[in-house]
């Protein structure tokens, strides 16, 4: 599979960086005309660079002038592998350390150091700019980084360059091409014919022609009408590639760097993050909560304010968990990296991680708010998945956990196989979703189920269970219909409850009858079989149920009685009765009137009316006029 990788340079102004890019790809990054007046860079350049081995690598030729810093920051935020430029006729300058700090603070992958105009400089002095550079990285991730002196105008040195650009980018971890995409706008800009094009560097996922794509944080839609990627005309683009896109359905005013392209409904700006948040060593002053900032993700410069949540002020040097409170929208995601800059004078002071995106406001000074961050930030996997399942506060889906925690979706089932192994979690399937719930949320929902079961059965003992729509509405509502059905059905083949119909009960639970109840069915059935088609009232069946509603329902769902209207009760064996009657008359005559009815089961229109009415409603017959006619010579029972 080809691979794709970004290349950054970096580096003091006028340090050779252009010249450098040229030298490797033939390709002059410098395009704006006040650029090439001045020699120096003040936009992001891009040139591609093909590799042996079916590595292509774009190359984003960033600004090095301090009033450029922040053009530097929108193209560090995509890059995998640094090219680090140090001019050897002036060693390292203040730019150069600032941009060194912002790399850091990136977790840039892989550095290489090269030392440029090594023609202009003697051995001796070559020797010592690179003892500088030596002691630069020496405290960084970028202390083994290899260091290769080179020259552009003699061509010392480039073809060692070539080679160790090659052997480094096979040791960078590609950027992930599943999951949805997302694309920080570094330059928006028009083609007469074509409309709006936007750049920039695929942090994730992949973009298609004709793909529906959307802008955030305005929300707006657009539509992909072709795409570049590395200059050349392509119908797929992949994470960690540069791509030029041309969108129809939205209006260059309407884009600005800073934005972001991503996949409709996949991420939200936000105002807030929560984070860690490093201040550098040679930050000149502490860092006060509530202090004003300038915030950079990705491409996006914004300003914002940074509380302190364990602490009143971050020493230089010290790492402190934080809440960036912004003054507009950022997209962003878990373990996205992000540089702080004083608001003024403008310098970079700092940076770190992302923890959380758009989350409430925490109190200040909350153990327990500190110790989540805290697991969330160093833990484990198993110990994220855990911490996200607090935070959310009940079931989880498996995406919206890989979403959360930044894991990959290998990873993080793995991780949850191992937590259910061990009894911490739960894991349910509705269709193909996979929802995760904290093993001792899932105890407390079944605790509160079997208490709420075993007092209703205490208190109704003549009813078949609890209404289990009602269970779900008070007590787990947060369940979806399907996945409380889920957790119903685990329940159930554990042991730990029934279901019977739409009614949950206790697996040992069964009606019982006390002997006075007993007694008053008895009674009542003798009554009412000596007159099976003309029953008492219901008041009389209530009276002689001792006023029992329940024992009432209890006759109805045990079949003993049938309700044929809202006050007339028919012993079910008079139903039965009824019907082989009237259905062996209509079988023989064709129709039935209410008189016949009535002279057929030897009783009155008061009980023939609603009798007929019923069977109507069972579907046994049809009203026609004045008369009924048979609908079906079914003789399955008239009750059911």
């Amino acid at each position: 599979m080809d691979r794709f990788i970004i290349i950054g340079t970096a580096g003091h102004v006028d340090h050779g960086k252009t010249q450098l890019v040229r030298a490797l790809t033939g390709i002059d990054t410098d395009r704006l005309k006040e650029e090439k007046e001045r020699g120096i860079s003040i936009e992001l350049g891009f040139a591609p660079l093909r590799l042996p081995g079916g590595i292509t690598a774009g190359i984003v030729d960033v600004p090095g002038h301090e009033r450029f810093v922040k053009n530097m920051l929108s193209g560090a935020g995509g890059i995998d592998l640094v090219l680090f430029v140090v001019a050897a006729d002036e060693g390292v300058m203040p730019q150069t350390q600032e941009h060194m700090d912002i790399l850091e603070l990136l977790h840039i992958q892989k550095a290489i150091i090269a030392i440029t105009k090594t023609d202009l400089v003697d051995e001796e002095w070559l020797m010592l700019v690179e003892e500088d550079v030596k002691d630069l990285i020496a405290s960084t991730r970028f202390s083994d980084s290899p260091i290769i002196p080179v020259s552009v105008v003699t061509g010392q040195g480039l073809e060692k360059l070539r080679e160790v650009i090659e052997k480094t980018a096979k040791e960078v971890v590609q950027k992930p091409r599943s999951g949805d995409a997302r694309l920080p706008i570094d330059r928006v800009f028009t083609i007469t014919g074509f409309g709006t094009v936007v750049t920039g560097t695929l942090f994730s996922g992949n973009l298609h022609l004709g793909d529906t794509v959307e802008i955030q944080p305005t929300g707006i839609k657009a539509r992909v009408r072709s795409l570049q990627v590395h200059g050349q005309k392509k119908e797929e683009a992949l994470a960690g590639q540069r791509v030029a896109v041309n969108l129809t359905g939205v209006d260059v005013d309407q884009v600005a760097r800073g934005d972001v392209l991503v996949t409709p409904g996949s991420f939200s700006a936000v105002r807030r993050v929560t984070g860690s948040l490093y201040l550098l060593p040679r930050a000149p002053h502490p860092l006060k909560n509530w202090q004003r900032v300038r915030f950079h993700l990705g491409t996006k410069e914004a300003l914002g304010r940074v509380r302190l949540l364990d602490r009143d002020e971050i020493s230089p040097g010290s790492s402190a968990l934080v809440q960036l409170e912004l003054e507009e929208p950022v997209v962003a995601a878990v373990h996205d990296r992000f540089v702080i800059r004083y608001y003024s004078p403008v310098t970079t002071i700092g940076g770190g991680e992302i923890i959380e995106v758009g989350v409430k406001r925490y109190r200040r000074f909350r153990e327990e708010v500190i110790d989540g961050l805290e697991r969330k930030l160093t833990g484990t996997p198993e110990m994220k998945i855990e911490e996200e399942l607090r935070s959310v506060g009940g079931p989880a889906a498996l995406n919206e956990l890989i979403d959360r925690t930044a894991i990959s979706e290998d990873e993080i089932i793995r991780a949850i196989e191992d937590l259910e192994q061990a009894g911490r979690v739960e894991v349910f399937l509705v269709g193909s979703d996979q929802f995760i719930v904290a093993s001792h949320l899932e105890k407390e929902w079944l605790e509160q189920v079997k208490k709420t079961l075993a007092d209703y059965h205490r208190k109704y003992p003549l009813r078949s269970g609890y209404p289990k729509e009602e269970m779900r509405s008070r007590f787990l509502k947060s369940l979806t219909p399907r996945l409380y059905q889920a957790v119903l059905d685990n329940w159930v083949e554990e042991g730990e409850i029934s279901i019977d119909g739409q009614s949950l009960a206790l697996p040992d639970f069964s009606i019982k009858l006390t002997p006075q109840q007993e007694e008053s069915i008895a009674q009542l059935c003798e009554k009412m079989q000596t007159q099976l088609f003309s029953p008492p009232g219901v008041e009389e069946i209530q009276e002689m149920l001792g006023n029992d509603q329940d024992l009432l329902q209890y006759c109805l769902q045990q079949g003993l009685l049938v309700k044929v209207s809202e006050d007339l009760f028919f012993l079910r064996e008079g139903l039965e009765k009824a019907w082989l009657l009237l259905e062996k008359h209509l079988s023989e005559q064709g129709d039935l009137t209410i008189a016949q009815a009535r002279d057929i089961l030897g009783t009155s229109r008061r009980f023939c009316l609603p009798l007929l009415e019923y069977f109507d409603r069972m579907k046994k017959t049809k009203r026609v006029g004045d008369k009924r006619v048979l609908l079906s010579r079914s003789t399955k029972n008239p009750s059911s």
